[in-house]
């Protein structure tokens, strides 16, 4: 054989080899499931983009029901400080809108613009949601349990990294107040 047709039949045997071998990258959608109440999709505010929340598996987060004309909406400049301060060191911050209080707008573009534009937000924002009662979205239903259903907009639920704790706080406790940042530094050194 000479040494052509032996190079041809190792880089043969090579490729053969390599497609018989198992990926060397992992999954996606494998390394973002969890088996905890936050194995669920929902959709961002006006978008057609989906997040599943396991995404955030390993960090602790802040859940928020808000609602964009409420005598608290102005709660959005202190959890968007939280968010820009505690991102990098793993915190997650997640708004959720709902109009269970009947403050929030009918049309969702309105809802964003409160957000977004009015208030400047960059953390997460899903598509407007009941978070009390029976027509909780699965994340509200998992908090009411584990807690008890918010009794108007912008309470605030701290969930360890292991999902295994949390810890609410009312509509009164602002975002940057003392109780919530050593609530949220007790999850991050604890994670």
């Amino acid at each position: 054989m000479n040494k052509y047709a032996l190079l041809l039949c190792a880089s043969l045997m090579s490729t053969h080899l390599a497609a018989e071998s198992p990926p060397s990258i992992q999954d996606p959608v494998a390394e973002t499931q969890c088996d905890d109440f936050t194995n669920v999709t929902l959709r961002k505010l006006r978008s057609k983009e989906s997040v599943n929340l396991c995404e955030f598996k390993g960090k602790p987060l802040l859940i928020v029901n808000t609602a964009s004309n409420c005598g608290f909406t102005p709660q959005f400049e202190g959890l968007e400080a939280i968010h820009k301060e505690y991102k990098d060191r793993g915190l997650v911050v997640l708004g959720f809108p709902s109009d269970d209080f009947f403050q929030e707008e009918d049309d969702e573009k309105d809802t964003a613009k409160v957000c977004y534009i009015n208030y400047g937000v960059t953390f997460t924002m899903f598509a407007t949601s009941a978070v009390r009662g029976s027509d909780a979205n699965p994340i509200f239903k998992h908090l009411n349990e584990a807690t008890s259903s918010p009794n108007w907009n912008f309470y605030k639920y701290i969930v360890s990294a292991d999902r295994k704790t949390v810890e609410r706080f009312n509509s009164k406790t602002k975002p940057e107040s003392k109780a919530m940042r050593d609530a949220i530094e007790a999850q991050l050194a604890a994670k």
